[in-house]
């Protein structure tokens, strides 16, 4: 019963059970968590005040028409290669 207690505290505690190895799935989804928090944090650096993002929100926000028309012709002449 104690060895059972101490599989589930550890599933709880997010790692896997002591004598068991990791799963695929499991490798897997801590790496696109990983990867996640990375480009998380990347998106946040990049909107700090006068960074690109910020820049291009500020922009977009300006002339919401012609940033529309922008991305449109950028996404035709991308779709056509």
């Amino acid at each position: 019963m104690g060895e059972l207690l101490d599989a589930l505290n550890a599933a709880d505690a997010g790692g896997a059970a002591p004598d068991e190895p990791k799963s695929t799935v499991n490798q897997a989804a801590e790496a696109f968590q990983s990867a996640s928090r990375r480009v998380g944090e990347a998106v946040d650096a990049a909107r700090q005040p006068d960074m690109p993002l910020d820049v291009l929100a500020r922009l977009v926000r300006q002339a919401p028409l012609p940033s529309l028309a922008i991305a449109f012709v950028l996404g035709v002449i991308v779709a056509r290669r």
